[in-house]
């Protein structure tokens, strides 16, 4: 008896014991990867700095003072008067002759001069990177490759590994990238020296998104289409589990080569996934392996405790094979052309808020650790609220809000003084929710407004877009932030503004089958037409291309 794989699926289980063991295996990647994705946070914290002059520290202590006391007096205002003190001037002076009695800051004619014997750190015991390499004042641009070299990892990842994944399988891809990440992470946390460092930084990127892409992969492969969209969902929750963990973590562990190593650990046992998980079947099948493939459904048939039969043969599906696209094809048309654009720009607007949200978590002097752990306690919703409106209210206007919401609250955050912390706390914390939905959104969004010949080129396509935004955050963030601490959620707020008014030009796919032909993107209605969700759905159809078939004939006429 000849089966297509998704009714074999669905008999030997398509969600069940064997898919659920293997599902948490996977997440464990997900769960991984954001001490990987975020981990700059407080790998790369700047903390308070002023320079080190050791007449003057000499002199507070001959003279008793205070260290609030020698913080106000020895390093210059920063803007001339006042606060804050500058981090990177000190005054150039003999402190030997200073009055000892005297607490009144120098007056503003005082010369001053650049650091020149190092600087200090108000890091209680702590170390980072900035700490370690001084990575501050007139260098402080260097801690913007600590982010941005591991983007540009994740960026040659998605076609390398994309590439090693359908040439040699799931299982192989999966072990090759773990075993990057173990011996980049190994040697990241011994190098002494700051280019090193980054280039390691790279291959770090380069193989965990890797080892997470080829786990999502395999996750939405092992299950049934209709369990696809959720499994993914469980997999973004493992990330934000993960996020939570790293607070713990950095908590815990006080310097950044440690924590680094221990975030990085769970990789040697991720080592092992080659002999704990199976390949994926969808993979086997695209190969013509179909001895390997009918062994498989048998084992999950076992594991689930369903029967199968012993007499079955699994239908080859050359669809695929039939027709392959190219990059043109992806700009070619209008609607097609549309699409693309809009979902480019949308991929990276998610990206560069995304993490500039959550890197500016480090730069706000406020409870790093606290702030970091509340901020990712809110994306726990996000999937929640996805689930429960895309299919009542559909695709375009909860992904539109999403990012409008995003941009809202970047704007609103920026002007909420100071003193009313909780709640800037919390309208960022809205903000951060919704470029969070707007994230995990555009990954199925981006799937159903592709035919199927170019539905895979396409995503790839447009989610590189994600890593060229991840490789400016930083630099957006840090640069900006220097002018004006608040400048960047300026940005953030209007890019995911208009983020938010582009996804309006995207078409609903609510209730739609996936788009097959080029024809399918660019005369929808026909597509609706023939596959309404109820018989309203239909005749409104009907009317609106009765109602443009008059405003043809009247132009014409």
């Amino acid at each position: 008896m000849s089966s297509s794989f998704e009714d074999l699926l669905e008999r030997a289980g398509s969600c069940g014991r064997f898919q659920r063991r293997v599902s948490v295996l996977l997440c464990l990647l997900s769960l991984s990867f954001a001490g990987v994705y975020v981990g700059a946070v407080f790998q790369a914290f700047t903390p308070e700095h002023r320079c080190r002059d050791p007449a003057a520290a000499e002199r507070a202590e001959r003279c008793g003072w205070s260290p609030a006391e020698s913080r106000r007096l020895t390093p210059p205002a920063a803007n001339g008067t006042g606060e804050p003190r500058s981090g990177c001037l000190r005054y150039d002076r003999d402190w030997n002759q200073v009055d000892c009695r005297d607490l009144e800051p120098e007056p503003s004619g005082t010369p001053i001069t650049a650091c020149q014997g190092g600087w200090e750190y108000d890091y209680q015991g702590r170390t980072s990177v900035v700490t370690e390499f001084h990575l501050v004042c007139g260098d402080a641009w260097l801690v913007d490759w600590f982010q941005s070299t591991l983007n540009i990892g994740f960026l040659i990842s998605s076609f390398v590994f994309g590439y090693i994944a359908d040439r040699f399988g799931r299982k192989i891809c999966i072990l090759v990238a773990n075993a990057g990440t173990v011996a980049s992470s190994l040697a990241l946390a011994a190098v002494s020296s700051y280019p090193p460092i980054l280039l390691l930084r790279t291959l770090l990127g380069f193989s965990a998104k890797g080892s997470w892409m080829t786990g999502y992969v395999m996750i939405t492969e092992m299950v049934g289409v209709s369990h696809r969209r959720a499994a993914g969902m469980v997999y973004q929750l493992f990330f934000s589990l993960g996020l939570l963990v790293l607070s713990l973590l950095a908590f815990l562990i006080p310097d950044w080569r440690w924590l680094h190593a221990v975030s990085s650990a769970p990789y040697a046992f991720f080592l092992l996934y080659y002999w704990l998980t199976p390949e994926s079947p969808r993979w086997l099948l695209s190969q013509n392996k179909m001895a390997e493939a009918v062994t498989l459904i048998h084992a999950v048939a076992k594991e689930n405790k369903r029967k199968l039969g012993n007499t079955f043969q699994i239908q080859h599906d050359d669809e695929a094979e039939s027709s392959s696209g190219s990059l043109l094809d992806l700009i070619r048309t209008q609607n097609m052309r549309r699409n693309t654009l809009i979902l480019m720009y949308n991929w990276f607007t998610s990206s560069v808020v995304y993490q500039g949200l959550v890197m500016r978590v480090g730069i706000t002097q406020g409870n790093v650790y606290l702030d970091f752990f509340i901020s990712g306690l809110v994306e726990f919703p996000a999937a929640f609220l996805i689930l429960l409106t895309i299919d009542r209210i559909g695709r375009r206007l909860p992904f539109a809000a999403a990012n409008m919401v995003a941009g809202v609250s970047c704007l609103i955050t920026a002007f909420i003084p100071d003193g009313m912390f909780w709640l800037k706390m919390v309208v960022s914390c809205v903000g951060r929710l919704g470029i969070t939905m707007a994230f995990e959104m555009v990954m199925f969004v981006n799937t159903e407004l592709y035919p199927t010949f170019v539905r895979t080129l396409g995503v790839s396509v447009c989610s590189t877009m994600s890593d060229v935004g991840g490789i400016a955050a930083p630099f957006l963030l840090y640069r900006l932030a220097s002018v004006w601490l608040e400048l960047p959620l300026l940005v953030f707020g209007v890019v995911a503004l208009l983020a938010g008014a582009l996804v309006l030009l995207l078409p609903e796919t609510k209730g739609l089958p996936l788009p097959e032909t080029i024809d399918d993107i660019e005369f929808p209605d026909r597509r609706r037409l023939d596959h309404p969700e109820d018989q309203g759905t239909r005749d409104q159809v009907t009317r609106d291309l009765e109602d443009q078939g008059t405003r043809d004939s009247e132009t014409a006429a």
